[in-house]
């Protein structure tokens, strides 16, 4: 079994565990970080994150630079263009990059490289997520949240179902909004009574498509268009097996099923 393990995270903990602010005197505070001590910190991480998600080897995937998502939502995640990063991140991250096996995919977050090899056919029961980030739970694979210590796998169903909460309830952190006044209790509330409806008689793109069609009745009683529900969806589409063109370096954007 192959951990894939999301690097941005673990490079972003090592870093900002091994700040210490120091008091030089009554006004002078300076902040340092030893680099060596987040190397030994990320090290220990990855080998702790493989052998509890039950893997033999791993991955590690990472974010590349330029994000595929803007182009679809220019203010996605630009929340974050003010925060500070951990002083030595930048150098966590390059040598990581040279010391393990990484994959960068150009205009790719390191979900989405996550989503495609855990959703590749031939990688099918070889492979585990690693992560802490709830929006892998979009994608239908064996997950380990090193966290909580907790293997769990979560169905085609399942995440189709919490792809379609992401896009009603938004998510703040990565800077797109979802349906006004839509919060985790209400869209799941809409979306199981869409599917109690139909799961004696739907398919799983039958209920697919009852889920979009509930989605944009959502939208429109906050007066808004089927055009902006479908920009929020895909930027909360973590990407599967087919959806990026490898030779083209092109992003299939994601397309909602229909009934009609």
């Amino acid at each position: 079994m192959i951990a894939l393990i999301d690097a941005d995270i673990l490079a972003y903990q090592a870093a900002s565990t091994v700040e210490r602010p120091i008091k030089w005197n009554d006004d002078l505070w300076t902040l340092h970080a030893y680099e060596s001590e987040a190397q030994e910190h990320f090290t220990n991480m990855v080998k702790t994150i493989t052998e509890k998600a039950g893997c033999d080897t791993y991955v590690l995937v990472w974010t590349d630079s330029v994000n595929w998502r803007k182009d679809v939502l220019p203010s996605y995640k630009s929340n974050r263009k003010d925060t500070r990063k951990p002083i030595v991140l930048s150098a966590i991250r390059k040598w990581a990059q040279e010391n393990y096996e990484s994959r960068i995919i150009p205009t790719l977050e390191g979900d989405d490289i996550l989503g495609l090899m855990a959703t590749d056919p031939t990688m099918k029961n070889k492979v585990v997520i690693c992560t802490i980030d709830k929006d892998l739970k979009t994608i239908p694979a064996q997950h380990y949240h090193f966290t909580k210590d907790e293997l769990f796998t979560v169905s085609t169903h399942e995440a189709n179902l919490y792809h379609m909460m992401q896009t009603l309830t938004g998510d703040a952190t990565d800077g797109y909004k979802g349906c006004p006044s839509i919060g985790a209790v209400t869209a799941k509330k809409i979306l199981d009574q869409v599917i109690n409806i139909g799961t004696p008689w739907a398919t799983q793109k039958q209920l697919d498509a009852l889920m979009w069609e509930a989605v944009v009745a959502t939208y429109a009683k906050a007066g808004l268009g089927a055009e902006e529900a479908l920009v929020q969806a895909r930027v909360a589409r973590i990407l599967r097996f087919g959806e990026y063109a490898f030779k083209q370096g092109k992003v299939y954007l994601w397309q909602p099923e229909t009934n009609k």
